[in-house]
């Protein structure tokens, strides 16, 4: 795994102290904090009842091109360690990236066969989206915590391997889940192109109208070009995600004829009350949705 040092910038840190002491001297155990939600949803599970795990990019924003806040910085150097998902995901890390106080930054997805970006050489970075990648996350998160940690490295393995073990069940659901969607229509179309590393495992096709948010454009150009492909495939249903602006894919489905199955999770987990809290709750949800559309009644 990838381990640099953070240097938080000391006017950030000065302007956000004091609205965040309380909050630190409240926290028990090991604190570390993640760029996002789904990275927190892994470290917690191995951390377990061995300490607390904040993430930076609030439910409902992309992680690509987020603003740090004040209370970031704060949150981060009080931190023990800031986990990343690496792939290049985290574009506005360098910007928090100056002189004052160092935390170590660990990149999880180490060890995944990564997926090129179409046109780019650069790695597609939402390994996650695929249950069958999980295992190298849980696996460097367990390396880094235990060789910080030795006295509680056992819980973490123990932890880790229950967690694995639900992966695993809900790998199998999946995939008998699939079972009755037609080759010709497992093809997935959302916004942003996310899905490679779930296709490539669960033999699916992708496509979206752009391939990052952050270079989001949903030009006409893109947006025919999908048209296109939606009418020579005849796929059933197209999706959007949580965290896009669903007006592109709405004007793709009323001029295709082909409806929107439904939200899936991408770069966040549910908000409350979504019944996608959790990692195994949103990857259970997205292959229901997918499964759904796809399968022709």
């Amino acid at each position: 795994m990838k381990r640099t040092a953070l240097f938080l910038a000391g006017s950030a840190l000065f302007i956000s102290a004091c609205s965040n002491e309380d909050a630190s001297n409240e926290r028990e155990g090991i604190y570390v904090t993640t760029s996002f939600s789904v990275i927190g949803d892994f470290v917690e599970q191995v951390l377990g009842e061995h300490g607390t795990v904040d993430y930076l990019v609030p439910i409902g924003e992309e992680p690509h091109e987020y603003e740090p806040v004040p209370s970031d910085f704060r949150n981060v150097s009080d931190s023990e360690v800031f986990y990343t998902n690496g792939l290049g995901l985290e574009e506005w890390l360098n910007r928090v990236v100056d002189n004052a106080s160092e935390t170590d930054i660990v990149e999880l997805s180490e060890g995944v066969t990564e997926i090129p970006i179409e046109g780019e050489g650069a790695p597609d970075p939402h390994a996650w989206l695929s249950p069958k990648n999980v295992s190298y996350y849980l696996t460097n998160i367990v390396a880094d915590l235990s060789e910080r940690y030795p006295e509680h490295a056992e819980d973490f393995e123990a932890n880790a391997a229950n967690y694995q073990e639900q992966i695993d069940e809900l790998i199998l659901e999946m995939e008998e889940s699939f079972e009755g969607i037609e080759e010709e229509k497992r093809l997935i179309v959302v916004s942003e192109n996310a899905f490679k590393y779930f296709g490539e495992d669960f033999g699916f096709e992708t496509d979206g109208i752009w391939e990052l948010n952050s270079s989001e454009e949903g030009t006409t150009g893109q947006i025919n070009r999908v048209i296109d492909v939606i009418n020579e495939r005849e796929i059933p249903a197209v999706f959007v995600e949580t965290t896009v602006d669903q007006r592109f894919m709405e004007t793709i489905s009323s001029n295709t004829n082909v409806p929107i199955a439904g939200e899936v999770y991408t770069d966040a987990v549910g908000l409350e009350g979504s019944g996608a809290e959790t990692y195994l709750d949103m990857i259970r949800h997205n292959a229901t949705v997918f499964s759904e559309g796809l399968t022709e009644q």
